[in-house]
């Protein structure tokens, strides 16, 4: 098993934000997942997860099931796959699974991948109240906000990843990943140097190494903890006017005779499948378009984009007697009698 080397500042570092996090949750069932890939990021994670584990300064003891999943996408990856696994047995991981997956579907190899790996992982989490422990770094969630910012992707996108979304928690978004390379340094762990993170074809990959090292130089440093601290910013931001949308969502909702939820709807009839126009017009646009995506999330709306809200958001704000909007899914939402209304079936 590796130790630690006394007053290594960067074991510290890692150590000290999953103690942190570790000492915010409340797990019941005393079971933790970390995903490993084998790189030093979620090695440095594990390893200061398996230091903290058993320590009595814990409410109980953790059980530690290290999950590692196999894109299968490179030649190799199975080895990478056993090497990562025996490493995390020699830090005192009780479970570990190797989690098998096929990359495919919409949006390119990048988006299908990201899509099986959080399937696999969520499916694999040992009970229900788990955490799975993801080892993106502040360097991770500067290239999110970048992203974001170029592909005009709104205040959802750059405000970044959470730090605790469950069942995903991200201890190291505010530990630079120099700080995780070098614990892995001082731990005598084996890296796994992830080759697609050298290839220039994916546009995270030149962001990492050609755009914020430029930005970096012409701003004279500090860039990805500023990245970070925006990211932060704009989700507390964002928190507190989805607090203020539900409020709006309340008072707009009616059953479809107008009475309000809390008066009763007829039987058989979901409560809030319309919305009073006149409670939703006085508010802001950008407000009404945060009610609107709740409202259509819930009716079974997939995929909404920026586009399909602003056109729904005309049915209030710029209301001509238009028709209505369609949306993924195959539904449909219309303006009828002053109140808005989702019709059609979901497809699929």
């Amino acid at each position: 098993m590796s130790t630690a080397v006394p007053g290594s500042r960067a074991i510290s570092e890692v150590r000290r934000a999953v103690r942190t996090l570790l000492d915010e949750v409340s797990l019941h069932s005393g079971q933790l997942a970390v995903a490993v890939s084998g790189g030093a990021d979620s090695l440095a994670l594990a390893a200061a997860t398996a230091q903290l584990a058993d320590r009595p300064a814990h409410r109980r003891r953790l059980t530690l099931h290290g999950l590692i999943v196999d894109h299968r996408l490179q030649p190799g990856s199975a080895d990478v796959a056993e090497r990562a696994a025996k490493q995390l047995h020699g830090l005192g991981f009780a479970h570990v699974r190797v989690l098998e997956v096929d990359v495919r579907g919409p949006g390119g190899p990048e988006a299908a991948a990201r899509r099986a790996r959080y399937a696999a992982l969520r499916g694999a989490r040992p009970a229900e109240d788990s955490l799975v422990l993801l080892g993106h770094t502040r360097d991770d969630q500067a290239e999110t906000v970048l992203l974001g910012l170029g592909r005009g992707s709104g205040p959802r996108s750059i405000a970044g990843m959470r730090r605790l979304d469950p069942p995903w928690a991200r201890p190291l978004l505010d530990v630079p990943r120099s700080v995780t390379a070098e614990a892995c340094a001082d731990l005598g762990l084996d890296v796994w140097q992830d080759p697609h993170n050298a290839d220039p074809g994916f546009a995270r990959v030149r962001l990492r190494r050609e755009v914020l090292p430029l930005l970096e130089d012409v701003l004279r440093g500090g860039v990805a903890a500023a990245l970070a601290r925006t990211a932060t910013q704009l989700r507390e931001d964002s928190d507190a006017l989805d607090v203020i949308a539900e409020r709006v969502l309340v008072r707009a909702r009616r059953c479809p005779e107008g009475r309000l939820p809390d008066a009763g709807c007829p039987e058989g009839v979901l409560p809030g499948t319309e919305l009073e126009v006149g409670e939703l017009a006085a508010e802001p646009p950008a407000l009404r378009r945060r009610v609107l995506r709740r409202w259509l999330l819930e009716a079974g709306v997939a995929e909404l984009t920026d586009g399909h809200l602003r056109s729904a958001d005309a049915l209030i704000g710029e209301w001509r007697g238009q028709g209505g909007v369609w949306l993924p899914g195959g539904l449909e939402v219309s303006r009828v009698r002053g109140r808005l209304t989702v019709s059609g079936r979901v497809s699929g």
